[in-house]
């Protein structure tokens, strides 16, 4: 190989090119690093209703870091989704020195458990709010599942003026509905096995039955659907008389 005079330019040559290779590299890496590709403008482009704009800005203040090239979107993102509030955060480079910032804000659907919120696609977040909301209740990993329950339920109810306000799923899995109507509270108890059905024989048979309870000034305020062919309501105040004697 030493002899040959071919071999050993086309050796050279291509050393010469990595060592041009490696050079502009560190050029590059250099000067994408310089102050004068820092990022200047944040803006988010979103309005926002809840999330906190000073909470946003203080993250985007601590935890990004680079220039236009360099900044780790994927690291900007994860911390700017821990403000309360953010559901999702898309982030742009808008050039020469500008990040735009999108915010998908958390829409609170119910109370979950005792500290959560759940939003309107069934996940938990943990946020204040000071306002009325339905309280659900169940395991965790479970709140999507009650979250389609209380959909499918509320618009079941609302042909008999009943409000769901809980809704509970317990660790066995049964289901405990908690409406309200106009003529007070009342409590449906659906446990495991075919809860929808068992809901929909009770709004089938409320007309003639808790209904007519309810237009004569006894309201039952707990019904048990927990039964094969029938369900048990109980009545606040109501005694059974007992048996005369013969």
């Amino acid at each position: 190989m030493w002899d040959d005079a071919r071999a050993l330019n086309a050796t050279a040559l291509v050393l010469a090119g990595l060592a041009v290779a490696v050079l502009l590299w560190g050029a590059l890496a250099w000067l994408v690093r310089q102050p004068a590709f820092a990022l200047r403008e944040v803006v988010v482009t979103t309005p926002l209703e809840r999330a906190s704009g000073a909470h946003l800005e203080s993250v985007v203040r601590e935890e990004l870091r680079g220039t236009f090239f360099t900044m780790d979107l994927e690291r900007a993102r994860t911390a700017l989704a821990q403000v309360p509030w953010v559901r999702a955060i898309a982030l742009r480079r808008q050039w020469p020195h500008r990040l735009e910032i999108a915010v998908e804000e958390q829409s609170p659907l119910a109370r979950w458990n005792d500290a959560g919120l759940v939003n309107t696609m069934g996940e938990v977040f943990v946020a204040d709010w000071n306002g009325e909301l339905p309280q659900f209740n169940g395991p965790d990993g479970q709140s999507a599942a009650v979250t389609a329950r209380y959909r499918d339920w509320t618009a079941a109810l609302a042909p008999l003026a009943l409000t769901i306000h809980a809704l509970t799923l317990s660790a066995r899995g049964g289901w405990q509905i908690a409406a309200v109507g106009r003529t007070g509270p009342l409590t449906l108890e659906l446990g495991r096995d075919d809860p929808g059905g068992r809901l929909a024989r009770f709004i089938g048979a409320h007309e003639l039955t808790t209904g007519l309870l309810a237009r004569a000034g006894r309201p039952v305020e707990q019904v048990d659907l927990r039964y094969r062919n029938g369900f048990a309501a109980r009545i606040p105040g109501f005694r059974e008389k007992p048996a005369r004697k013969s």
